[in-house]
């Protein structure tokens, strides 16, 4: 083998171990939950700085954090028929005006910087029919009583 070609190996290993290792970090990093919000009745939005990038580790870090997310924050808060939506936004610059932009604003803040832009990130959402369901990038969840 040629020493062009040596390199030209090497620097595709490099940058595949670069990859890698950013991949591991972004999914082992801890979940900075900034603030909450109850909207209406069993509507409720949680901001955060950081979260799994894979629908596997949303859904673990759900089963690992729901009880906390529940005596911490009071969370997931079901309307009168136990239904419940809970959001997860990625909390991105921060607290912004409506502008003219898709934004999110909350009732429970005084404006006019009361919104954030509108990156969910997961879903969980909970009815008598359908169980709690857990969405993801693209897809849906159903979570039985099995776990």
């Amino acid at each position: 083998m040629r020493l062009k070609e040596k390199i030209i190996i090497a620097l595709f290993f490099l940058a595949g171990c670069v990859l890698l290792s950013y991949w591991l970090w972004l999914s082992q990093r801890p979940v900075d939950i900034i603030a909450v919000h109850h909207r209406s009745s069993g509507f409720s939005d949680v901001l955060v700085k950081s979260f799994p990038p894979t629908d596997k580790g949303k859904i673990n870090w759900w089963l690992k954090n729901n009880e906390m997310l529940n005596d911490k924050y009071g969370i997931p808060k079901p309307d009168r028929n136990g239904h419940f939506y809970l959001t997860i936004w990625l909390f991105g610059d921060g607290y912004k005006e409506l502008g003219k932009y898709d934004r999110l604003c909350f009732d429970d803040m005084k404006p006019p910087v009361n919104c954030i832009g509108k990156e969910r990130v997961f879903s969980i959402s909970h009815s008598k029919n359908r169980g709690t369901i857990l969405t993801g990038s693209d897809s849906e969840y159903r979570l039985t009583s099995d776990g």
